[in-house]
Order: structure tokens, then sequence, then C-alpha cells
């Protein structure tokens, strides 16, 4: 064997069982991540989810919604891109239900994209003592918490303001945001919309971002306004049904 035929051979023998693991196991192999940006002196639990961008799926539709319950949160974050499809809504909203807590989430570029009507997602949520925050805040954790949802293509330059004595929690779909808050200060922002890269090389990262992410693709940064924490979704973009070294993510938040 030549030393090419042996190079050849070798990254076969990688690139093979990396390929099945990315597309057939990687994709639904939920991550649970905890954090602590503060003190811990609120005493609350949030879980943050982002990019759901079901497809019909009901298993594991399901199965994140069983893993959700399960970290026993007080509240439940969601930062964007229910579907793809407004056909899958129903099927998610049904889905949404079956979640104990409170959910408080935003709209992403595809909720837009698909025409969703957002009445249905504000009745759903507010249903468990939710709400759809488009531009609007609203306090938890008996005022201890300020959630303030960020909604649109772009920053409303009259965003709710911050509550003195609460802790301000943004919600926004796109991370780069963090940068165009017109001076706003939060204690913590949370966003979606990077899905990670979904393909995250060694000693390389992303292979692919989408626009308004910047250098927050996935996890816990400092910005302009804030502590930022941006999640790596639980499904995939269009067709693109793998991950690789970026598995989907649940995200615990204690306060």
């Amino acid at each position: 064997m030549t030393r090419r035929q042996f190079l050849l051979t070798a990254f076969a023998g990688v690139a093979l069982p990396v390929a099945i693991e990315s597309v057939t196991l990687e994709p639904q192999c939920l991550e649970v991540r905890r954090i602590k940006p503060g003190t811990g002196a609120v005493g609350c639990r949030l879980v943050h989810f982002s990019d759901l961008h079901h497809k019909g799926d009901l298993a594991y539709l399901n199965k994140v919604v069983g893993t959700i319950n399960e970290c026993q949160p007080d509240a439940v974050c969601f930062t964007g891109d229910i579907v793809e499809d407004r056909k899958f809504l129903p099927d998610v909203l049904a889905a949404l239900a079956a979640i104990t807590a409170p959910i408080f989430g935003v709209p992403g570029n595809h909720d837009y994209w698909s025409h969703i009507p957002f009445a249905a997602v504000q009745e759903c949520l507010a249903a468990k003592g939710g709400d759809w925050l488009l531009n609007r805040s609203q306090l938890i954790a008996n005022g201890k918490i300020n959630l303030i949802g960020l909604a649109g293509w772009y920053p409303n330059k009259q965003l709710p303001p911050a509550r003195q004595g609460s802790l301000n929690i943004a919600l926004m779909h796109y991370p780069a945001w963090a940068k165009q808050l017109h001076g706003r200060q939060f204690d913590l922002l949370l966003a979606g919309h990077s899905h990670g890269g979904q393909v995250r090389l060694p000693f390389y990262g992303a292979v692919f971002l989408p626009g308004n992410v910047d250098e927050y693709d996935r996890g816990l940064f400092k910005t302009p306004a804030g502590p930022l924490y941006v999640n790596t979704g639980i499904g995939y973009i269009g067709n693109y049904h793998v991950r690789f070294n970026c598995r989907p993510e649940i995200t615990v938040i204690e306060t």
C-alpha cells in the first residue's frame, strides 16, 4: 500500500463513522447545559431553549418537552423559530401545552417568514401563565425577574424599560443584537439563531453561521449590553439534518 492509499484509507475509516454519527445520532442527542451567570440569590430556575424548527418528528418533539419538564423549571424562555412551515404549528402548540411551567417567548425570522398566526401562539402560552413578548415585558418570580422580549427585524429603540430591584433578562432571537441595543444594559441576554453552526470542527469552530450572529456563536459571552448566552437550538435549518460536535441544547439557568 502506498502512502497515499494509506492516508485515504485512514481518512475513510474516520470520516464514515463521523458522518453516520452526525446524521443519525447527534441531531437528536439532547444536551442539558447548566449555567449560573449571577449569584443565584433570586432562587429561580429558568430553562432556555430555541430554534425548534419542527418538521413533523413528534417523538423528538415530545422528548424535548419531557426533558424540559425533568429540569423542573420555574419558567421557560424560548428565543424563536418554532417552525419553518406553518402547517406544523398545531403539533408544536399541542406539545408546548404539556410543559408544566409558564413559557415566555419571542419569534425568530422563520416565524415571520412562515406567517404563523402569532395570536395562536399567544393563546397557547397564556393558557399556562406565559406570554409572547413582542417588545413587551413581564414580571415573574414575584417581581424578582423582569423578562423583556425583543421582537422584529431590528432592535426597537422604544424597548420596555428596565425595572430597578429586579433581574432584567432580555429574550431575543439574534445574538448580534447585543451590539445594537442603544446603550441599554441587561443582567442577562438570551438568544438563539446560530444553531452553534450545527457542524463544528476541532480547532476551527463553526463551518457556517447565519447572519446576525457575529462572534456570538454559542455559549456565554461578555457584550456591550451585558452577559449573553447563545443556545445551540433544538432543530436544524431546512434539509440540513446534521450536527457534529454541536449537540441540540436545553439550558438550565439558576438565577
